[in-house]
């Protein structure tokens, strides 16, 4: 009995000794990782950070050496998101170009008209003209963006207008219609994919639209946001309201098109006077020119 109840007691202290190494062994086991946790194993060693990250180091310090506004930050941001640049350390990177523009328009200046007398207005010149082209390069993205989104939203319409005649509720469509948009037209994609993520997080339908709106900053869209509002406000059809809406549109761009093709004829006045008209004056008045020389100044 005795032998029995030792033999009992050893089985029992071996098979637990045994359960607790391999709990402690596995890797996806929950007492290891507790166990881990506390200090029993060795804590990996943390990862090196990246280039990326590097630079953000780098840039913070130059960022921070502008004074800024409160207002001032929001306005740049509100560019960099219309932009499609919608991550913090976008404006990071901004203010950073715009400083590191400024110290190589200065280097520029030094190296071009030191020591002459001209120097102050190189110095301000090349400065100015380095702390100002990254916002200009900026301006030309949003504009090239707004283009893209534009030529875009017609077709989204459309789809749109399917989507709700099948059936889909608006919300359901405008997120068909960004998956469908994904390759053709991206930009307009994302935003239709940011207002269904807003939609879904809580917010109101009119917030993320006029949201959308700020973003894009693009009147087409603005009047369809407003549309949209007054529709979900009235209780109208939105079918009907979208369908309107993007005949509207189609003619709006019908006439931007033929607005654009009567500019045509004024941008080529300037190209005409200075390049055209004085080559028809050589090849008209020229050879009467050197026969009047000839006639009153033989000699010569």
């Amino acid at each position: 009995m005795t032998l029995a109840l030792a033999l009992i007691v050893f089985l029992t202290i071996t098979i637990a000794i045994f359960a607790f190494g391999a709990a402690v062994a596995i890797p996806f086991s929950a007492l290891g990782a507790r166990l881990r946790a506390l200090g029993w194993q060795k804590q990996a060693e943390p990862e090196k950070p990246g280039i990326k990250q590097r630079i953000q180091e780098v840039l913070d310090p130059l960022s921070k050496a502008l004074p800024l506004s409160p207002s001032e930050a929001s306005k740049t941001r509100v560019l960099l998101m219309q932009a499609g640049y919608r991550e913090p350390r976008h404006i990071t990177h901004y203010f950073a170009s715009r400083l590191v523009g400024a110290l190589l328009g200065l280097a520029v200046a030094v190296i071009v008209a030191g020591g002459t007398d001209s120097f102050l207005s190189f110095l301000i010149g090349g400065v100015g003209l380095g702390f100002l082209l990254p916002q200009f390069f900026l301006k030309q993205k949003i504009k090239a963006r707004q283009r893209r989104i534009r030529l875009g939203l017609a077709d989204a319409l459309d789809l749109t207008v399917i989507c709700v005649d099948a059936g889909l509720s608006l919300e359901q469509a405008l997120s068909r219609v960004g998956e469908d948009l994904q390759h053709a037209h991206p930009d307009l994609s994302d935003e239709l994919h940011l207002v269904n993520l807003e939609m879904r997080a809580g917010k109101p339908r009119p917030e993320a639209l006029r949201n959308l709106a700020d973003r894009t900053a693009v009147d087409d869209i603005k009047a369809l946001v407003g549309v949209l509002i007054q529709t979900d406000r009235f209780g109208t059809s939105v079918t009907q309201a979208l369908r309107v809406h993007s005949d509207s549109l189609r003619t709006e761009r019908r006439q931007r098109a033929e607005e654009q093709a009567a500019k045509t004829t004024i941008k080529m006045v300037p190209a005409l006077v200075v390049f055209v008209l004085p080559s028809l004056f050589f090849v008209t008045l020229g050879p009467a020119v050197i026969q009047l020389l000839r006639t009153l100044l033989p000699g010569q």
